[in-house]
């Protein structure tokens, strides 16, 4: 099918481009990787008046060191994010989600911010994100703001971006020596999760010092498992303590039924894959 018509912009800068969307409107389009919009227009389950192109936009691409911080420009791609040497080193988890994102070919159009403003909860980096506590800057008409991965993710496919707001810039801390595995679980290859674990691991002597854990696909929104994250600090870093920290993993979710899975299976996923990404992520 043919998309319905449309203009299209392409502005140099984020000042242009935050004029662009106030002056579109509701009926305005960011248009980033393109990997989910453009599906949509063509189905014509969404038919903007205005497309946005942040393409043209250099300062919105590529990956720096920032204090204490690793900062990813919001059209940063998959590809770049699993290639770059600061990523892996001190950011591994996002590297290890980033390289199980659909395929080649996606992952050299798809684009960080974009995947995290689009807030799919199948999406495999919101999870990731929300587990590594990273922080999203925003600019709008009345200048720049940072808001917490906790709070950025606010409902089934709604974050807080406002109107004429863009996502910028995705700010990490360092993980620098930790542990990380990414666990997921798709029906096909390059198929959305049905639920996926993303899990990063402190230990010292045998023991787990810090967990995060993040849940892809357990609710509307991506989630953060605090209650197994609590249940591992102190533990042993053995088969057996894990396991039962990750009988926690459904507490505070609402996993969906829909023709992949049911709630319940998707819950029994959960608590197995848990398992197995604090596992690896524990070495």
């Amino acid at each position: 099918m043919i998309p319905a018509k449309f203009d299209y912009v392409k502005p140099s800068s984020i000042e242009d481009a935050v004029e662009a969307l106030r002056a579109g409107g509701d009926d305005a389009k960011i248009l980033a990787g393109g990997q989910s919009l453009i599906p949509v227009l063509r189905l014509r389950l969404a038919a903007p008046s205005v497309l946005i192109d942040l393409g043209g936009i250099a300062e919105l691409r590529g990956i720096r060191e920032d204090g204490d911080r690793i900062a990813i420009g919001a059209m940063t791609s998959y590809y770049d994010i699993v290639r770059d040497d600061l990523v892996k080193q001190h950011v591994t988890l996002l590297a290890q989600a980033t390289e199980t994102v659909a395929d080649n070919q996606v992952r050299h159009r798809g684009t960080l911010g974009g995947s995290l403003a689009h807030a799919d909860p199948a999406g495999d980096l919101g999870g990731t994100a929300l587990a590594l506590d990273a922080e999203l800057v925003i600019a709008g008409g009345s200048g720049t703001r940072t808001v917490p991965a906790a709070e950025f993710f606010v409902d089934y496919f709604t974050t807080a971006l406002g109107e004429s707001e863009i996502l910028t810039e995705i700010r990490f801390p360092r993980y620098t020596g930790w542990g990380s595995h990414y666990e997921k679980f798709n029906r096909t290859a390059q198929a959305w999760s049905m639920v996926a674990i993303a899990a990063a691991i402190r230990t010292e002597g045998g023991t787990i010092a810090e967990a995060r854990v993040g849940l892809t696909n357990m609710g509307a929104t991506p989630l953060r498992a605090t209650g197994v994250e609590q249940a591992l600090v102190g533990q042993p870093a053995t088969a057996e303590a894990i396991r039962a920290a990750a009988e926690r993993v459904t507490e505070g979710t609402a996993a969906p039924s829909d023709a992949d899975a049911a709630a319940d299976y998707r819950e029994h996923l959960a608590r197995v894959l848990t398992g197995r990404a604090v596992l690896a992520a524990a070495g």
